[in-house]
């Protein structure tokens, strides 16, 4: 019920900084707000009129502004335990002189509800009142909600340029036991601009969502080049722990609508939003930006409601067995759980949702790979190999869900930087996770995935083969009908072994170029059909071969790999094409008569000589 009174008493608990922080009382534990609701002035003020104060415990997730009470002065006052580690509080951890505590991001509230962490006071900030006597969380509900509603003592900025926002936002004035009124502007963080690693991780990241997706990604280069990469999709929706300035950019392009969303269609869903003045001007007083505590944003259960939930975070490294090492660096913790494994695992249980991690195949000017044979000592992990479905770095994306130690080295290799693949696969094979006679990945093409239409309706994707595809190209192999079989091989074949697979799998750059065809939008890894070209060099031109699975044959897909692979052939320089094809192979000939290109053919011994000269 709204309090009749509520600026007479709005009007007798503002204080000075200095007043205010005279409430605080040694001992006890001070949250303060997150993200770009850090409360400036009383944060400084902490520092300079806090002398009264002792043995108080500072705890909050990422802050933008100044943290003050983790100078070594302040060492007997103030000691800091971090939900989350941020750049203002990283060497103050690293050194001991801080504390850090892993936790899911979604159980946080939950803590401090139950108050096993016991939460005395809340330093926030706020947004004036409205009419009705209620002022805004701003741009942080997160874990401060839950400390609002447990704490002793409620002490909140009121800032005029704060937001306001929706949601679970709103906080009665009678509910803040003192107010400070301030006026400055809230902390921004700027993007970053991109460069070609980024915009190649958002390009096959980016191949991963469908129109009517939801998405929860983050801030950083990585996100923003993701976001540029969904300039053709439709109706996509956001369900996220944190909104950045480019979905800004989505929604004002009309592809953000959330009309397809399961869960709260229409709306974008976060817990607290961090960018620039534009973004925090965008979500004031939009009824579009609902924000959410932790718990509801982040449960793993509620984020699965979302059917084709695509969850999209960073790394700092992974291992050649799909573990995630994301809050540490050197044995050394430097940030946090976060939301990651939250996100991960609802993404996971959602109805076609797709779990992603996404980070550049090396660190430290290129020194340093991100994929590595085993995570050094006092590594961190973070997201389980289990969890783990999508691994994406600038060279590709790696599919490692149900799939085998070997498979998933292989896959991760391939997807690594060139400079480092024969040492990562010299380390899988002496851990035995591959073949002793496995080749080494070799350049990985570049060309993208392309979609193609197929009659009957199907859409498949057509794209360079990988050597992690083995498995599903042996399986391709063993599918086909004893007919299709004869056709292709020039005669009766029982047995495809793995050396002649591998053999197929292995393509480099300009003297061999291998497609594959998958169903697309499926995941079960399933080709249905395979092209490859083998460059004579002394003639100019490529010996090539095209195989569909029986299902699939007379549907076009023949048609659509071996223009694809024309198409790169002379990007490539190849001449033209030479193919021995059995006479009762009808399709494949039709394939090369209405190529386009000049076509020559001669019968010899039972088989067409088959030779294309491109123009």
């Amino acid at each position: 019920m709204q309090d009749p009174n509520w600026q007479d008493r709005y009007r007798a608990r503002v204080l000075s900084p200095r007043e205010a922080i005279a409430k605080l009382e040694p001992g006890r534990r001070i949250l303060v707000g997150s993200g770009a609701a850090e409360p400036l002035t009383l944060v400084n003020a902490l520092a300079e009129y806090g002398d009264h104060l002792a043995d108080n415990e500072i705890v909050h997730l990422l802050t933008l502004g100044p943290a003050p009470y983790v100078r070594p002065e302040f060492e007997r006052r103030f000691r800091h335990a971090a939900f989350f580690i941020g750049p203002n509080t990283r060497a103050a951890v690293q050194e001991g002189r801080a504390d850090f505590i892993p936790v899911f991001l979604s159980e946080v509230p939950r803590l401090i509800q139950s108050r096993r962490i016991r939460i005395d006071a809340v330093l926030l900030q706020v947004t004036p009142p409205d009419r009705h006597g209620q002022v805004s969380l701003g741009v942080s509900v997160d874990v401060v909600r839950a400390a609002v509603d447990s704490a002793d003592l409620v002490i909140a900025e009121v800032n005029p340029a704060m937001p306001r926002t929706f949601g679970d936002s709103l906080v009665r004035v009678e509910d803040i036991d003192w107010l400070v009124p301030v006026s400055s502007a809230v902390p921004e963080l700027s993007l970053e601009p991109l460069d070609e690693t980024s915009l190649a991780i958002g390009k096959h990241v980016a191949s991963l969502i469908p129109d009517g997706a939801t998405l929860q990604t983050g801030i950083g280069k990585i996100p923003h080049a993701i976001v540029k990469a969904l300039g053709n999709r439709h109706d996509l929706g956001v369900h996220t722990e944190m909104l950045s300035d480019s979905i800004v950019d989505l929604v004002e392009a009309g592809i953000v609508t959330g009309r397809r969303k399961t869960l709260l269609p229409g709306k974008i869903v976060t817990s607290f939003v961090m960018g620039t003045k534009r973004l925090y001007d965008w979500v004031d007083d939009n009824p579009l930006v609902e924000l959410r505590p932790s718990d509801f944003t982040n449960d793993p259960l509620i984020v699965a409601r979302n059917d084709n939930m695509v969850a999209i975070n960073s790394a700092l490294a992974v291992d050649l067995t799909g573990q995630v090492a994301a809050d540490t660096i050197g044995g050394r913790f430097f940030s946090g759980i976060g939301g990651q494994v939250d996100f991960i695992r609802g993404a996971a249980r959602s109805r076609g949702g797709r779990p992603i991690i996404a980070l550049p195949s090396t660190a430290k000017n290129g020194s340093l790979s991100r994929i590595q044979p085993a995570f050094e000592e006092g590594a961190g992990v973070v997201t389980s190999r289990g969890d783990v479905h999508y691994v994406v770095t600038e060279y590709g994306v790696a599919d490692l869900w149900g799939r085998s130690i070997r498979e998933r080295a292989l896959a991760l290799i391939e997807i690594a930087h060139p400079d480092f693949r024969a040492d990562l696969l010299g380390a899988a094979k002496k851990k035995r996770y591959v073949f002793a006679d496995q080749r080494v990945p070799r350049v990985t093409p570049r060309y993208s995935a392309v979609p193609s239409a197929v009659k009957g309706g199907e859409r498949v994707r057509i794209r360079p083969i990988r050597m992690a595809d083995q498995e599903v190209l042996q399986d391709l192999f063993y599918r086909l009908s004893d007919e299709s079989t004869y056709q292709r091989f020039l005669g009766f074949k029982k047995c495809h072994p793995r050396e002649e697979i591998m053999a197929l799998a292995d393509i480099e750059s300009k003297q061999s170029m291998a497609l594959v065809a998958e169903v697309e939008g499926s995941d079960t890894g399933e080709l249905v059909g395979m092209t490859r070209y083998d460059l004579d060099e002394a003639t100019g031109f490529a010996d090539v071969a095209v195989v569909v699975i029986d299902r699939f044959q007379r549907k076009g897909l023949g048609k659509a790999l071996f223009a694809r692979l024309v198409e790169i052939a002379k990007a490539e320089g190849v001449a033209g094409f030479t193919a021995d094809v059995l006479p009762d192979n009808g399709a494949m000939l039709a394939i090369f008569q209405k190529s386009g290109e000049r076509v020559e053919s001669r019968l010899d011994r039972g088989v067409y000589r088959v030779r294309l000269t491109f123009e």
